[in-house]
């Protein structure tokens, strides 16, 4: 995205926007887990979830975008360049791929 499209009117982050890189956080996050779910040699009787909660997110959005959709409540920043779904995010989405 170019940084005419990224910014509405008052140089503020558009809508449109925070809900596409909120949309490729969360289908990246769903990914990772399904990849870390089908590595071989788990053994049979550990079949629970993985512990992947945070992820480095999507390139495609500047820094600014992950730290306005933190502002928001939507995100959280876990340190090092790595975001995961604040809480309430969590339930909203069923943990389906948590």
């Amino acid at each position: 995205m170019t940084e005419h499209q990224q910014q509405g009117q008052d140089g503020g982050i558009t809508p449109e926007v925070l809900k596409s890189a909120m949309k490729a956080f969360k289908k990246r996050l769903k990914l990772t887990v399904l990849d870390e779910d089908s590595h071989l040699g788990r053994g049979a009787l550990s079949g629970g979830h993985t512990g992947v909660f945070a992820i480095q997110p999507p390139s495609q959005f500047p820094r600014e975008v992950w730290e306005e959709l933190c502002r928001q409540g939507k995100l959280r920043n876990s340190g090092h360049g790595m975001y995961e779904l604040a809480k309430g995010e969590q339930d909203r989405a069923g943990r389906r791929f948590i």
